[in-house]
């Protein structure tokens, strides 16, 4: 005779200590839980509102620069150290960490135009207006090796980029014409040109290291290989790019910032056509720098904004301002993908969380896990109107706001003259797409 008896497991239901979480059952089977998606349509929308009100970027700022920043680099060995260079000459290294200044020293006579570094021989190279080259070691602890520079190169002429390659020791600027020069020379191996006045920036590619491009001030951007004795190829756009960054992932890929507001994705097998607009600003673009993971990157323009785009997106995904930042001049994503570094006009470098409602600190397992559960949530739910509209809702500047709505209002109004000009005319022309307008010519 089989007798049917009620069996209850302490294990199931009681905590081993007062410390630990109380323990749930719980049936995971579908067939009990009929209203499934609207419960987790419920989440989603409580996710994404939690995400908007925990949504504070702007960590802090460094203060000391007696005039506006010009340039940013990235120490590549030390995630907490950051180089700045501003328009007096001056350079400093900051502990951003501490938010404090290790070391000050005047680098250059006029503005400090870039700077790079050179993982091998852990050295920082700048340039600046005063004509020179200057080497600085970067080996010192703490920073001390910065008072004076190791090696000063005498040029030509003016120069306003400088790039270094990823594993051999040859350094490539820009000015009258793209110099590439050995450590151990003070003159240069090789020098390209192509008809170009000047150029204002140059990158060598973190993947194909033989590969480095510039941007020139006849609207061009120049490819070269430096195996070559003369330059690749050239492509001419509507209005002058000041400057590229290379995707660190995808080899062929980079991303120019331009004057007519918008940024472009090339592939440099194929610079006829763009492979994706990158709009909302609604002033020049000064500088851009790719994460890490080359999935995001981020730019700086005279707007007095910050915006982060997905790679393959046309709209940003996040916009950063506060009140007195004003016009920016140069942007730095740094090498552990969770933080941004700004420079501007007023002296300041601010530092920005990479994701605006990410929290800072250490996590327990059980609150990481439900942060998780919720991106994924906001991610699958992300086309419903509701939540869209939520996710995507920012408070921008009045200028800024101003400014779209009449940019806006401009695109309407071409594409109705465009439309009444094809519908009037006999034999209209056939449409031009956007995309194809950007490139002028190609060589």
């Amino acid at each position: 005779m089989k007798v049917k008896v009620l069996v209850r497991n302490p294990d199931d239901y009681l905590r081993e200590t007062k410390q630990d979480i109380h323990k749930l059952p719980r049936n995971f089977d579908p067939v009990l839980h009929p209203l499934e998606a609207p419960r987790e349509y419920t989440r989603a929308m409580n996710a994404v509102k939690l995400s908007r009100v925990f949504a504070m970027p702007f960590i802090g700022c460094l203060e000391g620069h007696r005039d506006g920043i010009s340039c940013i680099g990235k120490h590549p060995a030390r995630l907490s150290w950051l180089y700045s260079g501003a328009y007096d000459g001056e350079m400093k290294l900051w502990d951003v960490a501490r938010r404090k200044v290790l070391h000050t020293v005047q680098a250059h006579d006029g503005f400090v135009r870039a700077m790079t570094f050179c993982k091998e021989t852990a050295s920082l190279y700048t340039v600046g207006d005063d004509k020179l080259i200057k080497m600085w070691k970067t080996e010192s602890p703490d920073g001390s090796d910065l008072k004076a520079p190791v090696n000063t190169i005498l040029t030509k002429s003016m120069l306003t980029g400088v790039s270094h390659h990823r594993s051999k020791p040859i350094l490539a600027t820009c000015g009258e014409a793209c110099n590439l020069w050995e450590h151990t020379r003070a003159q240069p191996i090789k020098t390209f040109q192509w008809g170009v006045d000047s150029l204002q920036s140059v990158k060598f590619n973190l993947v194909e290291e033989n590969i480095l491009a510039a941007c020139g001030s006849d609207r061009s951007i120049i490819l070269y290989d430096m195996r070559e004795s003369a330059p690749l190829r050239k492509v001419i756009l509507q209005m002058r790019s000041n400057t590229i960054s290379w995707n660190p992932m995808e080899a062929f890929h980079f991303t120019a910032a331009n004057e007519d507001y918008k940024l472009y994705t090339f592939d440099m097998r194929r610079l006829n056509l763009p492979l994706t607009v990158h709009k909302d600003h609604t002033s020049a673009v000064i500088d851009v720098d790719y994460s890490p993971t080359g999935k995001e990157f981020v730019s700086a323009s005279y707007d007095k904004t910050i915006r982060i785009y997905e790679a393959r997106k046309i709209h940003s995904r996040d916009i950063y301002h506060t009140k007195r930042m004003q016009r920016m001049t140069s942007i730095a994503w740094s090498l552990d993908d969770r933080y941004i570094y700004s420079g501007s006009d007023e002296m300041n470098i601010r530092i920005w969380k990479a994701r605006a409602s990410e929290k800072l600190g250490v996590m327990k397992p059980r609150e990481k896990n439900a942060l998780q559960v919720n991106h994924k949530l906001i991610a699958k739910f992300a086309n419903h109107p509701a939540i869209k509209r939520i996710n995507n809702h920012r408070q921008v500047p009045k200028h800024v706001y101003n400014a779209t709505n009449e940019m806006r209002s401009s695109v309407l109004a071409k594409k109705r003259k465009e439309f009444n000009v094809s519908t009037h005319t006999k034999r209209p022309a056939p449409p031009v797409p956007e995309i194809a307008q950007v490139v002028v010519s190609e060589q």
